[in-house]
Protein backbone atom coordinates (compact mmCIF):
# COMPACT_ATOMS: atom_id res chain seq x y z
CA UNK A 1 0.00 0.00 0.00
CA UNK A 2 1.23 3.42 -1.20
CA UNK A 3 -0.05 6.84 -0.60
CA UNK A 4 -1.15 8.63 -3.63
CA UNK A 5 -1.66 12.22 -3.64
CA UNK A 6 -4.55 13.52 -6.03
CA UNK A 7 -5.77 16.90 -7.11
CA UNK A 8 -7.51 18.58 -4.31
CA UNK A 9 -9.98 20.50 -6.64
CA UNK A 10 -11.02 23.72 -5.54
CA UNK A 11 -11.68 22.83 -1.28
CA UNK A 12 -9.40 21.16 0.57
CA UNK A 13 -9.31 18.90 2.63
CA UNK A 14 -11.73 16.62 0.74
CA UNK A 15 -11.13 13.79 3.30
CA UNK A 16 -11.03 11.34 0.46
CA UNK A 17 -8.03 9.21 1.11
CA UNK A 18 -6.02 7.71 -1.49
CA UNK A 19 -3.31 4.70 -1.89
CA UNK A 20 -2.14 2.59 -4.30
CA UNK A 21 -2.62 -0.78 -3.48
CA UNK A 22 0.00 -3.88 -3.35
CA UNK A 23 0.90 -5.74 -5.39
CA UNK A 24 -0.84 -4.60 -8.35
CA UNK A 25 -1.47 -8.02 -9.49
CA UNK A 26 -4.77 -8.60 -7.35
CA UNK A 27 -6.28 -6.74 -9.62
CA UNK A 28 -5.70 -8.56 -12.19
CA UNK A 29 -7.01 -11.58 -9.84
CA UNK A 30 -10.33 -10.06 -9.43
CA UNK A 31 -10.98 -8.68 -13.16
CA UNK A 32 -10.51 -12.75 -13.99
CA UNK A 33 -12.54 -13.51 -11.11
CA UNK A 34 -15.62 -11.30 -12.52
CA UNK A 35 -15.12 -12.50 -16.05
CA UNK A 36 -14.99 -16.30 -15.01
CA UNK A 37 -18.15 -16.13 -13.07
CA UNK A 38 -20.54 -15.05 -15.85
CA UNK A 39 -23.51 -16.81 -13.93
CA UNK A 40 -23.52 -14.32 -11.03
CA UNK A 41 -23.12 -11.02 -12.99
CA UNK A 42 -26.13 -8.87 -12.90
CA UNK A 43 -27.25 -5.63 -14.45
CA UNK A 44 -26.33 -3.30 -11.35
CA UNK A 45 -28.39 -1.47 -9.20
CA UNK A 46 -28.57 1.69 -7.50
CA UNK A 47 -29.99 2.32 -4.19
CA UNK A 48 -33.49 2.90 -5.65
CA UNK A 49 -33.29 -0.42 -7.77
CA UNK A 50 -32.67 -1.29 -10.93
CA UNK A 51 -32.96 1.71 -13.36
CA UNK A 52 -30.25 1.71 -16.28
CA UNK A 53 -31.16 5.23 -17.09
CA UNK A 54 -29.26 5.79 -13.32
CA UNK A 55 -26.79 3.32 -13.32
CA UNK A 56 -26.01 1.32 -16.27
CA UNK A 57 -23.26 -1.26 -15.50
CA UNK A 58 -22.66 -5.46 -14.89
CA UNK A 59 -22.39 -6.28 -11.39
CA UNK A 60 -21.32 -9.05 -9.43
CA UNK A 61 -22.73 -8.31 -5.84
CA UNK A 62 -20.79 -10.66 -2.49
CA UNK A 63 -21.05 -10.65 1.04
CA UNK A 64 -18.20 -10.77 3.44
CA UNK A 65 -18.95 -14.65 3.85
CA UNK A 66 -18.25 -14.92 0.31
CA UNK A 67 -14.26 -13.88 0.94
CA UNK A 68 -13.40 -17.06 2.84
CA UNK A 69 -14.95 -19.88 0.24
CA UNK A 70 -12.37 -21.70 -1.89
CA UNK A 71 -11.84 -19.76 -4.97
CA UNK A 72 -11.98 -16.23 -3.76
CA UNK A 73 -8.24 -16.09 -2.12
CA UNK A 74 -8.08 -12.75 -4.23
CA UNK A 75 -10.39 -11.00 -1.98
CA UNK A 76 -9.33 -11.89 1.47
CA UNK A 77 -5.45 -10.33 -0.44
CA UNK A 78 -7.52 -7.43 -1.41
CA UNK A 79 -9.26 -6.45 2.08
CA UNK A 80 -6.04 -6.91 3.81
CA UNK A 81 -4.39 -4.58 1.54
CA UNK A 82 -8.02 -2.00 2.03
CA UNK A 83 -7.51 -2.57 5.65
CA UNK A 84 -4.17 -1.12 5.98
CA UNK A 85 -5.39 1.76 3.77
CA UNK A 86 -8.17 2.51 6.40
CA UNK A 87 -5.29 2.32 9.14
CA UNK A 88 -3.17 4.97 7.12
CA UNK A 89 -6.77 7.16 7.22
CA UNK A 90 -7.39 6.84 10.48
CA UNK A 91 -3.69 8.17 11.29
CA UNK A 92 -4.41 11.41 9.26
CA UNK A 93 -7.72 11.47 10.73
CA UNK A 94 -7.79 10.35 14.62
CA UNK A 95 -10.77 11.21 15.55
CA UNK A 96 -11.57 8.05 13.55
CA UNK A 97 -10.15 6.14 16.12
CA UNK A 98 -13.28 6.13 18.71
CA UNK A 99 -14.90 4.13 15.74
CA UNK A 100 -12.80 2.41 13.89
CA UNK A 101 -13.05 -0.59 16.31
CA UNK A 102 -16.95 -0.69 15.29
CA UNK A 103 -16.91 -1.19 11.60
CA UNK A 104 -17.27 -3.63 9.46
CA UNK A 105 -17.26 -4.26 5.42
CA UNK A 106 -21.18 -4.86 4.17
CA UNK A 107 -21.82 -6.05 0.51
CA UNK A 108 -19.68 -5.34 -1.87
CA UNK A 109 -19.78 -5.00 -5.47
CA UNK A 110 -17.38 -5.90 -8.66
CA UNK A 111 -18.23 -4.01 -11.22
CA UNK A 112 -17.78 -3.36 -15.24
CA UNK A 113 -18.69 -0.87 -17.55
CA UNK A 114 -18.51 -0.66 -21.50
CA UNK A 115 -18.06 2.03 -23.71
CA UNK A 116 -21.21 4.44 -23.35
CA UNK A 117 -22.45 3.66 -19.43
CA UNK A 118 -21.64 4.70 -16.35
CA UNK A 119 -23.07 5.84 -13.14
CA UNK A 120 -25.06 8.81 -14.67
CA UNK A 121 -26.73 10.93 -11.48
CA UNK A 122 -24.72 12.65 -8.56
CA UNK A 123 -25.84 10.48 -5.65
CA UNK A 124 -24.36 9.75 -1.70
CA UNK A 125 -23.56 6.35 -0.39
CA UNK A 126 -26.10 7.82 2.45
CA UNK A 127 -29.04 8.32 1.28
CA UNK A 128 -31.74 6.73 3.03
CA UNK A 129 -33.30 5.14 6.61
CA UNK A 130 -31.94 1.95 4.79
CA UNK A 131 -28.29 3.51 4.25
CA UNK A 132 -28.12 4.64 7.67
CA UNK A 133 -25.40 2.37 8.53
CA UNK A 134 -22.92 3.20 5.95
CA UNK A 135 -19.95 5.43 7.07
CA UNK A 136 -17.57 5.19 4.76
CA UNK A 137 -17.57 4.06 0.58
CA UNK A 138 -13.95 2.63 -0.77
CA UNK A 139 -13.19 1.68 -4.04
CA UNK A 140 -10.44 0.30 -6.44
CA UNK A 141 -10.21 1.15 -10.01
CA UNK A 142 -9.11 -2.48 -11.19
CA UNK A 143 -7.46 -1.13 -14.29
CA UNK A 144 -6.00 2.10 -16.17
CA UNK A 145 -8.84 3.92 -18.15
CA UNK A 146 -7.67 6.37 -20.83
CA UNK A 147 -10.98 7.67 -22.64
CA UNK A 148 -13.59 8.79 -20.28
CA UNK A 149 -14.75 6.86 -17.06
CA UNK A 150 -13.62 9.22 -14.83
CA UNK A 151 -14.96 9.39 -10.82
CA UNK A 152 -16.08 13.13 -10.52
CA UNK A 153 -17.20 14.59 -6.75
CA UNK A 154 -19.30 17.42 -7.55
CA UNK A 155 -19.01 19.71 -4.00
CA UNK A 156 -15.26 19.61 -4.76
CA UNK A 157 -15.17 19.56 -8.65
CA UNK A 158 -12.59 17.03 -8.64
CA UNK A 159 -12.32 14.38 -10.84
CA UNK A 160 -10.22 10.90 -10.81
CA UNK A 161 -9.25 9.06 -13.27
CA UNK A 162 -9.07 5.54 -12.94
CA UNK A 163 -5.81 3.85 -12.75
CA UNK A 164 -5.01 0.16 -11.41
CA UNK A 165 -4.80 -0.79 -8.07
CA UNK A 166 -5.99 3.44 -7.08
CA UNK A 167 -8.25 2.86 -4.34
CA UNK A 168 -10.07 5.68 -2.44
CA UNK A 169 -11.91 6.13 0.84
CA UNK A 170 -14.50 8.39 0.82
CA UNK A 171 -17.19 9.64 3.60
CA UNK A 172 -20.71 8.12 2.46
CA UNK A 173 -22.50 11.57 3.26
CA UNK A 174 -24.08 13.71 0.89
CA UNK A 175 -20.96 15.88 1.43
CA UNK A 176 -19.31 13.28 -1.07
CA UNK A 177 -21.38 13.30 -3.75
CA UNK A 178 -20.47 11.93 -6.62
CA UNK A 179 -21.10 10.20 -10.18
CA UNK A 180 -19.37 8.08 -12.65
CA UNK A 181 -18.36 9.51 -15.97
CA UNK A 182 -19.44 8.28 -19.23
CA UNK A 183 -16.77 5.80 -20.08
CA UNK A 184 -16.02 6.18 -24.38
CA UNK A 185 -13.58 3.44 -25.31
CA UNK A 186 -12.57 0.15 -23.97
CA UNK A 187 -14.20 -1.13 -19.75
CA UNK A 188 -14.04 0.15 -16.57
CA UNK A 189 -13.47 -2.63 -13.65
CA UNK A 190 -13.68 -1.59 -10.24
CA UNK A 191 -14.56 -3.24 -6.80
CA UNK A 192 -16.96 -1.21 -4.22
CA UNK A 193 -18.81 -0.98 -1.21
CA UNK A 194 -19.01 0.59 1.67
CA UNK A 195 -17.23 0.26 6.05
CA UNK A 196 -20.57 -0.35 8.22
CA UNK A 197 -20.82 1.06 11.60
CA UNK A 198 -22.11 -2.29 13.61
Amino acid sequence: MKRVTLNSGNKSPNFIGSWCIEPILICDDLISYFEHNIAKQKIGKSGIGLNTDIKDSIDITMNPKDIVLPGNEAFKRYFEQLFECYKNYVEEWTFLNKISERLEIGSFNIQRYKPGQHFKEIHTERLSLDSLHRIFAFMTYLNDVHEGGSTYFSHYDLEIQPRRGLTLIWPAEWTHAHKGNILKEGSKYIITGWMNIC
